[in-house]
């Protein structure tokens, strides 16, 4: 009788109530992550600018790390979302075991790249001792103890994907506090530097894992197997998992690479523009972040609801998730025109980082209003299992355009047009999406009509 009333919530109860019931948990959980992303960062700029540099170059491989992890757990939620909306609980089951299995897997390929491939990987992009050593440092503690954050963001995914958003807003904001708290005990106390921040993160990672394992075992529609005589890794739920989790992966992965080459091309400026670059990284996070929380909560309400064979929930998902993601977006970047100056010297700004920070913010804040219907979009593409849309949008965006266009306008010698190459990506990005919804539309979503008679 309790799985027949959360079915009925998800496939009956009017949608704008639903999106913010499931979403504004995780909008808060994400902004207390963004929050404490920018307060490990602030921390470590009292250090030393290099300190902040070092951070900065150490981001390409944290965001692949994330992207791994989340791409991963976007499969099991529109996997198990859409198993759930059919009624199949067993399978339900399958896929929340799988995405743990999946999780400890991906975490021991980060970590033995962490022990192996840190240093190689960030001597591409500097011969600074200093630099590296610090760079080193914080990659490496980030990667080899990464297993907190594979398994936490699985767990928070199989938890959304049944209809529940606020124990992940529980076990992100412990994490989030316990970074917080624990980053000046580090970092000043024990006068460990960017090494502090690295060992501040990583336990904040595991303080969520285990509180969201102890969730999702509380979890009513879902059971986990974790023990191996009860779980068989299956390669049918692998394939299905990655058929929507590998497009994501690679969506996702494409920003280390965008990253690293944008690092490179703007450190032959000065590693001040690499350290600006970093820093918008940090703000921007305080506006994607929700729209993120927003887009998570979005993908189990399509996928439930196109397992449902409800196509009138679906469009009102993306119509009114797309609205809420365009208000914020505008809030942002009214924000990061008005006050770059402020925004700047949260992080002990120099007088060349104000100078190169201003316009930075000013002018790359503009692709924020495409990027908010861009993203809402992406969820339809994710929930119905076509995640190669989102894959190609990314690649698209971000590798054959960004990257050629700053590469382009890098070569005039003025700084300031390099950041111009964002707003022509995201134009772009913005195009391809609407395309490929409209695919979408016509080949998954409307014939769910038919199906349904």
């Amino acid at each position: 009788m309790d799985t027949e009333v959360k079915q009925n919530i998800m496939g009956y109860e009017p949608i704008g109530k639903l999106i913010m019931k499931l979403s504004l948990p995780l909008m808060l959980s994400m902004l207390i992550q963004a929050l404490y992303n920018i307060v490990d960062s602030i921390f470590v700029s009292r250090v030393s600018e290099i300190a902040l540099t070092a951070v900065s170059l150490a981001f390409p491989l944290q965001n692949l790390l994330i992207a791994f992890g989340v791409g991963t757990a976007v499969g099991v939620n529109s996997y198990l979302a859409r198993k759930l909306g059919e009624g199949n609980a067993e399978q339900a089951e399958k896929a929340a075991d799988t995405g743990i299995f999946l999780a400890l897997v991906t975490w021991i390929v980060f970590a033995l790249f962490g022990i192996f491939g840190a240093r190689p990987f960030l001597s591409m992009f500097t011969d600074d001792p200093v630099l590296l050593e610090l760079s080193t440092q914080y990659t490496w503690i980030c990667l080899v103890f990464s297993f907190g954050v594979f398994v936490d963001i699985t767990a928070e995914r199989i938890m959304q994907a049944t209809g529940d958003s606020i124990h992940p807003m529980i076990t992100q904001s412990a994490g989030a506090i316990t970074n917080i708290i624990l980053d000046p005990v580090f970092i000043f106390a024990f006068n460990m530097g960017v090494a502090g921040a690295a060992i501040a993160t990583v336990i904040g990672q595991i303080v969520s894992m285990i509180l969201a394992l102890y969730f999702v075992s509380k979890n009513q529609y879902v059971k986990l197997h974790l023990s191996l005589r009860h779980f068989r890794p299956s390669a049918r739920v692998i394939r299905e998992i990655y058929s929507v989790g590998v497009p994501t992966i690679i969506m996702n992965s494409v920003g280390t690479v965008m990253v690293s080459a944008l690092n490179s091309i703007l450190i032959s400026f000065s590693t001040t523009a690499v350290s600006v670059f970093g820093v918008y990284f940090k703000l921007q996070s305080f506006v994607f972040m929700p729209v993120f929380g927003l887009q998570s909560g979005m993908i189990p309400i399509i996928a439930y609801n196109y397992g449902a064979r409800q196509k009138k929930r679906m469009t009102r998902t993306v119509k009114v998730g797309g609205t809420i993601a365009l208000s914020i977006m505008i809030v942002g970047f009214a924000v990061f025109q008005i006050f770059p100056d402020l925004l700047l010297s949260f992080f002990a700004a120099s007088e060349e980082m104000l100078t190169i920070g201003r316009p930075a913010l000013r002018i790359i804040s503009i692709c924020f209003i495409p990027a908010s219907i861009a993203i809402s979009l992406t969820s339809a593409f994710q929930a119905t299992g076509v995640g190669y849309a989102s894959m190609t949008v990314s690649i698209v965006r971000q590798l054959l355009v960004l990257l050629p266009v700053a590469k382009l306008l890098s070569m005039t010698g003025v700084l300031n047009n390099v950041w111009f190459a964002f707003t022509a990506a995201e134009a772009v990005g913005l195009s391809l999406s609407i395309i490929f919804y409209i695919y979408v539309y016509k080949t998954k979503i409307k014939p769910i009509e038919k199906m349904a008679n």
